[in-house]
């Protein structure tokens, strides 16, 4: 599956290359492993605290950093993907326009080193959850649908040896 993923550096500080491939990885990963069988464009920023308190701050109203943001184009059913899509595919690319995300590096630095894990399992994990949200997974409450995402984010971090 040919998607498009469209990363995007706050600041070129932040740039990185295997990072970049990483994110492909994840994103493609975990859309396979919810039954995404077509081939969608998904935007990911990499920011700062700063940067993700800023979209934090004018797009939710809240005032503070958090590790991602996720922004869904569309509102699926969790873990019931639609067989056709064919009416949300954008005609002039040919792509199911899925949603955006935006990342805080620092934030997952940050997260790494107080969870143990390495970046790379940190920044992963960040990823699956935004993929998650994208189709209409959510976590507000800590009930069963919380349960269901914390579930595929493991089983999808585990398929990419992301495991803690």
């Amino acid at each position: 599956m040919k998607h498009q993923i469209y990363v995007r550096y706050s600041d070129k500080r932040l740039k990185n290359p295997a990072l970049t491939i990483h994110l492909h990885r994840c994103i493609s990963a975990a859309l396979d492993a919810q039954g995404v069988h077509v081939p969608c464009e998904i935007n990911v920023l990499v920011t700062d605290d700063e940067g993700i308190r800023a979209i934090n701050r004018t797009t939710r109203n809240i005032d503070s950093a958090t590790d991602v943001l996720s922004f869904p184009m569309f509102s699926f059913t969790p873990g019931d993907f639609p067989a056709d899509v064919s009416a949300l595919i954008d005609p002039q690319t040919g792509l199911l326009p899925l949603g955006d995300m935006a990342i805080s590096l620092e934030r997952a630095k940050d997260q790494a080193k107080r969870f143990g894990n390495s970046l790379k399992r940190e920044v992963g994990y960040l990823t699956i959850h935004s993929i998650l949200h994208l189709l209409g997974y959510d976590h507000m409450d800590e009930g069963e649908m919380k349960r269901q995402m914390r579930t595929r984010e493991e089983l999808i971090a585990a398929e990419l040896g992301l495991q803690r």
